[in-house]
């Protein structure tokens, strides 16, 4: 049987293709071979709120990826002074795209900013600069590289079961969670208290992780993401869906 289809949210950044300087829609490829590795076949989603019935009609899962800070006027707070890089036409097509998402009950996996935009969308709040609350930055390494650090993983979560008690991690993030949305229950600490994972466990899978596992090795949450898209697909669930 085909592979289930599982879409990869992209950034807009300017990219150079030789003399051209231009505005584009890309991920990492790390994300590409994260899904293909676990059994899924990669589609990516450029930013867009058109379509976003037809799009999730394609798909049996989404990742919804890393990037830049998400806007804070959508949570009801004015920007930090380290909040930057705010792309509001992603946000709001990523954030269409997960409401349609949780109307159908599709299965998701959200990573660093993807999670942060999962508690908003569910009408939560971030901090802005964690530094301010846990007085290190230890979160996020300079230099394009990851900080490494263990998480704490609570039992009884959909998380717990696929990683266990504890998980060494690679973040990169400057900003986390705040109040949490409605139906989110926190499930993975770093040692410094911060909170690293959410979830929602009324539903089929929607999890949320601060870390970045696609630049792991340890491919067990893409493994049962695809899986659960597999069964999405069997199921015949999508268009649908439930009410939200």
């Amino acid at each position: 049987m085909a592979s289930p289809v599982v879409g990869i949210t992209t950034d807009l950044v300017a990219a150079r293709f030789r003399d051209w300087e231009l505005e584009s829609a890309l991920v990492p490829a790390d994300y590409v071979r994260a899904v293909e590795e676990a059994g899924g076949r990669p589609l990516l989603v450029p930013p867009s709120t058109g379509g976003v019935d037809e799009t999730l009609d394609a798909l049996h899962a989404v990742v919804f990826s890393g990037g830049t800070d998400v806007d804070p006027a959508l949570y009801g707070q004015a920007p930090h002074a380290e909040t930057n890089g705010v792309v509001r036409a992603r946000d709001e097509a990523e954030l269409a795209l997960l409401h349609g998402a949780l109307q159908r009950d599709l299965p998701f996996l959200a990573i660093c900013r993807g999670s942060q935009l999962l508690n908003v969308a569910l009408g939560g709040e971030l901090v802005q600069h964690l530094p301010d609350v846990v007085g290190h930055a230890r979160h996020r390494h300079s230099g394009g590289a990851y900080g490494e650090h263990t998480v704490a993983v609570e039992s009884g979560t959909r998380l717990g079961k696929l990683v266990g008690e504890a998980a060494s991690v690679k973040s990169h993030h400057h900003q986390g969670f705040g109040r949490l949305g409605a139906g989110l229950r926190p499930t993975a600490y770093a040692d410094d208290g911060t909170l690293e994972a959410i979830e929602d466990a009324s539903r089929r899978f929607a999890l949320g992780v601060l870390w970045h596992p696609e630049a792991d090795d340890d491919r067990r949450l893409f493994e049962a993401l695809v899986a659960e898209a597999a069964r999405y697909r069997d199921d015949g669930d999508g268009r649908a869906g439930r009410v939200f």
